[in-house]
């Protein structure tokens, strides 16, 4: 697979989100491109023709636009970092924008809600635990990771996220599992993440995008509401 990387100028970088208060992508475009991601939609306002996984756009100017935009903001609220990109997706160990956001943010005291599947997070644990409110989730779908390879091939193993989760944690810093899309095998999460998470939340597979990878593995059951209540109620443990 070819990557398609293009350095952009952006013209805003901080938005009024539907799930908090403000949300910040440094990137556009994904290098997970997780099967489901209900992010794919991206595509069709920015227009590329590249399959979702296959571009990204850096937005290099992000930090110089937080830096202007946090001040003219009235109102302090909760960013989410990040809403239709992962913020620690590989290309941020080149680019350190999401480091320099979190930065930005710190310094000027505002609460962020950070959400990743990449342990590359635990290289910005200096920023995230002296921060006054800063809270890091790990999306963890499965606890199997053969099922994790079917429908997230280019994202970290479960594991390397279970050993984030749990460092993060004995940082003293304040954590959370976003089991969602619930997957196959994500009954025996309640084992992994006990004692390394603060909260969860739970949701079920809410798009169609990865319909044909439970077609293609016989894993349709793994769709119903029976699974999903079943699993609800095994992972209440948590």
């Amino acid at each position: 697979m070819t990557l398609i990387v293009k350095e952009i100028q952006a013209k805003t970088i901080i938005s009024v989100s539907k799930v908090y208060p403000y949300v910040i992508n440094p990137y556009t475009g994904c290098q997970h491109g997780c099967t489901y991601c209900y992010a794919r939609f991206m595509k069709r306002v920015t227009r590329h023709r590249e399959p979702w996984g296959e571009f990204v756009d850096v937005k290099i100017n992000a930090p110089d636009l937080l830096q202007v935009e946090i001040s003219k903001k009235k109102k302090q609220g909760r960013v989410w970092v990040s809403g239709v990109c992962d913020p620690y997706q590989p290309l941020e160990a080149k680019y350190r924008l999401t480091r320099k956001c979190l930065e930005i943010l710190a310094q000027n005291h505002w609460p962020v809600i950070i959400q990743t599947r990449s342990p590359l997070v635990l290289r910005d644990i200096d920023i995230i635990k002296d921060a006054q409110n800063f809270e890091v989730g790990f999306s963890v779908t499965t606890a199997d990771d053969g099922i994790r390879r079917l429908f997230e091939p280019n994202a970290s193993s479960i594991n390397d996220r279970i050993k984030a989760l749990d460092e993060l944690h004995k940082a003293g810093i304040r954590t959370y599992a976003m089991i969602a899309p619930m997957l196959p095998g994500a009954e025996r999460l309640a084992e992994l993440l006990n004692g390394k998470i603060d909260y969860s939340l739970i949701d079920r597979m809410n798009y169609h995008y990865a319909d044909w990878v439970y077609r293609k593995y016989g894993l349709e059951d793994k769709l119903t509401d029976d699974f999903f209540y079943r699993t609800m109620q095994e992972l209440a443990s948590i």
